[in-house]
């Protein structure tokens, strides 16, 4: 039977991650809470609030940003590095590329910074609302009001423009990094095949926004919550989703809030807003029950640890804790 070690944290967990073996949860107080043992400490990171978080590429820092527009770096042992600075601005989307790149997004405009300390900053019409490098890093998108913005960030060429009607949130490329989908304000999903310029992907049904996204290990399923079960869209056709079922898995009268892939295994972790956690198994829906509905409310986080028998997570009132799968 899995173990369960919590933590109290007080606060709405805004990300939870592994920094190499190390849990780490972000908090929306500003804190971020790093476990040492049987214990969380909390580090000040924030003076206001913590809006986003994302762990960068090796795995070794966990980058935050906040209302008190500060981009920051923490590492498993506590050391803090002040990464950025835009005085009097809320930054609230952060995403990490390869080779020490970052994105991030205040408003109208979105900071890109290499690992050498040079920045660039992309102009929109609309707030930028979602980012998302592709598994290369030479491309960024950002999803926008209408559609989502790709940019070459290493030159001075205007964007790709994607359009679709409505306000798209958030954003995420396929591993392969032939496919962009973004999530929206309507209760559904909308994609685009880049390497055919564009052909349009549509993906809806769900009775809740989708705020959570996940590609499977081998990059043929991307797992959505907003519904009352995790749905997970075929992406190992030609056509990806287009005229496919999708697999419905963890079904029960709950929303789902979070799903988290298994990081080598076709198994997703899926939270939902009663705090409960299910692992389940693509090939059969085998179900694993990781966590009873309990204290905290919904699901806000997941994360597995790189050999995929540790899981983290968050809810929205502030418990967080790490499932040991091997105990």
């Amino acid at each position: 039977m899995p173990t369960i070690q919590s933590f109290p944290l007080d606060a709405f967990v805004v990300a939870a991650e592994f920094l190499g073996p190390e849990p780490v949860f972000a908090l929306g107080d500003g804190n971020v809470a790093l476990v040492d043992g049987a214990s969380a400490e909390k580090h000040a990171v924030h003076s206001g609030g913590l809006l986003a978080a994302a762990r960068t590429l090796d795995g070794n820092r966990l980058i935050t940003t906040g209302d008190d527009g500060r981009v920051v770096a923490i590492d498993a042992g506590g050391k803090i590095d002040e990464i950025a600075l835009q005085p009097k601005k809320w930054i609230d989307q952060v995403a990490c590329g390869p080779d020490g790149v970052i994105a991030y997004a205040s408003g109208r405009q979105v900071f890109v910074r290499f690992a050498n300390g040079k920045e660039r900053v992309l102009e929109h019409e609309r707030t930028a609302a979602g980012l998302a490098f592709a598994p290369k890093g030479l491309r960024l998108a950002v999803a926008r009001y209408n559609g989502v913005s790709l940019w070459w960030i290493g030159t001075d060429a205007k964007p790709t423009e994607f359009e679709w009607k409505g306000s798209h949130l958030g954003a995420t490329f396929s591993p392969d990094g032939k496919n962009v989908i973004t999530t929206m304000q309507e209760n559904s999903l909308h994609g685009w095949r880049v390497a055919d310029g564009g052909g349009h992907m549509r993906m809806s049904g769900y009775p809740g926004k989708v705020k959570s996204m996940s590609w499977s290990a081998k990059g043929r399923f991307l797992a959505t919550s907003g519904a009352e079960m995790a749905v997970l869209w075929p992406f190992h056709f030609k056509d990806g989703p287009m005229g496919k079922q999708p697999l419905q898995l963890g079904t029960r009268d709950q929303i789902v809030t979070f799903v988290a892939c298994h990081p080598t295994e076709e198994v997703v972790a899926i939270g939902y807003k009663d705090g409960m956690v299910l692992a389940v198994r693509f090939a059969d829906s085998d179900e694993a029950i990781l966590r009873k509905p309990g204290e905290g409310g919904p699901i806000s986080a997941l994360a597995w640890d790189k050999k995929g028998i540790r899981l983290a997570f968050g809810t929205e009132g502030g418990q967080a804790g790490v499932i040991d799968l091997a105990s």
